[in-house]
């Protein structure tokens, strides 16, 4: 490798590095009420959360991928993809996405616990 070769490689990992922070957003950044599900999901992927979590969903028959997003580690964001949708939830607090991590059935305690509850404001 040259000197030339490999300082092009860095000056590209900075300009990429600086890229992808600029397009981040805080927190304070997040509407109370969003004007669509896709606006929600768009700003919800470029927010720098301070807590994010994931869960292994593949035991389930129905919910594919589960996540948690949190600018205080007190609510947040529950999204979860099945084979046919993807559902969004706001200010759902932290406690129930621990117990869902637990849970034997995520359908189930989706269907007990979180539908119907911490519902994504939209205009309508």
């Amino acid at each position: 490798m040259t000197i030339k070769f490999m300082f092009r490689q860095i000056l590209l990992f900075y300009l990429c590095l600086t890229l992808s922070s600029c397009s981040a957003q805080n927190c304070q950044d997040i509407p109370d009420v969003f004007s669509s599900y896709q606006q929600a999901k768009n700003l919800i992927e470029k927010i720098a959360f301070l807590y994010s979590d994931k869960v292994n969903a593949s035991k389930s028959n129905w919910i594919r991928t589960a996540s948690f997003y949190s600018c205080d580690k007190k609510s947040g964001f529950f999204i979860i993809t099945t084979d046919k949708q993807e559902y969004t939830h706001q200010n759902m607090p932290i406690e129930i996405w621990n117990s869902f991590k637990s849970a034997n059935s995520f359908g189930q305690f989706y269907n007990q616990n979180i539908k119907n509850r911490y519902q994504l404001n939209v205009r309508q």
